[in-house]
């Protein structure tokens, strides 16, 4: 009969490990795409952060070298990661291409001030920290008025956290719902060979010898798995990178190398914690038990 076909069996051990990887691969590239949201999370989230800024408007007639040790002190100051002067003519220029029309000759003369652009570290840029920074640069005498769009700012702070919150509740359900398919596609497996444990063990067999190749096993096929997901992560990265390029600016090559270790650790303890309780389940069965 074929069904003794040793090297039919051999195929059909082959395809079942085969189906067991390519699952536990693609929950993996799954858990994998959240882990890459997850570390990008802050860094997205400063960098649209560290994207705003708070004008500084220079009271009229002030004198240049009085706006150079402005910006000096400025760029000394630890919540400041880069500053711009604008001249009033460069901001007559950016008006007049914003409006599409020459302003300054209908009006006769120009009612722009020289101003200086700051852009804070994305730990300062919150409502309270502006707040604060805003009473302590008006004690500079050059200085006539602090803007910043306070709205905008408070919308994007409150946004980010129920973001954040959202990531961090779908990631723990996402984990959870892993580690029940990873289980049963593992239990699938070693109930095909429950007839083989308890044939070892009436021969005499230890249960830690019994475990043994099991657990080497699933441990290969954990690596392999992690390999499979790391390659489609990556597919999926590269593709991401060559759609919108500014992707690239966010990513961190650490961050990627600690992720694609983290998968190949999960892989291999979920997949070894899996079939120990597995293999242990049918080694404590009875042999009746076996056929139900």
């Amino acid at each position: 009969m074929r069904g003794k076909d040793p090297a039919y069996t051999r195929r059909k051990v082959q395809g079942s490990y085969f189906s067991s990887i390519i699952s536990i691969s693609l929950v993996l590239f799954l858990m994998g795409i959240m882990g890459l949201l997850i570390l990008n999370a802050k860094t997205l989230s400063d960098y649209v952060k560290e994207s705003l800024n708070i004008s500084i408007i220079l009271k009229e007639n002030t004198k240049e070298v009085d706006i150079r040790r402005l910006q000096k002190n400025l760029d000394a100051a630890d919540w400041v990661k880069a500053t711009k002067y604008i001249s009033s003519e460069k901001a007559a220029e950016n008006l007049q291409e914003e409006l599409g029309e020459d302003f300054i000759s209908f009006l006769g003369y120009n009612p722009l001030l020289a101003s200086i652009d700051v852009y804070l570290f994305a730990s300062y840029a919150n409502p309270d920290s502006i707040a604060h920074i805003e009473s302590s640069l008006m004690e500079y005498s050059p200085i006539k008025e602090v803007y910043y769009h306070e709205s905008l700012i408070y919308l994007i702070n409150e946004n980010i956290r129920k973001i954040s919150l959202i990531i961090l509740v779908f990631s723990l359900a996402l984990f959870f719902i892993a580690l029940t398919l990873i289980n049963n596609t593992i239990r699938l497996s070693v109930y095909s060979k429950r007839f083989l444990i308890n044939t070892m063990q009436l021969v005499g067999a230890t249960r830690t010898f019994i475990r043994k190749p099991f657990l080497i096993r699933s441990a290969f096929h954990g690596i392999i798995a992690a390999l499979f997901a790391i390659i489609l992560i990556g597919s999926v990265v590269y593709m991401a990178q060559n759609e919108y390029p500014e992707i690239l600016k966010l990513q961190n090559l650490k961050e990627l190398v600690f992720l694609s270790l983290a998968i190949v650790l999960l892989g291999v303890i979920l997949n070894y914690i899996s079939t120990f309780f597995a293999v242990s389940k049918y080694l404590r069965m009875e042999e009746e038990d076996l056929f139900y």
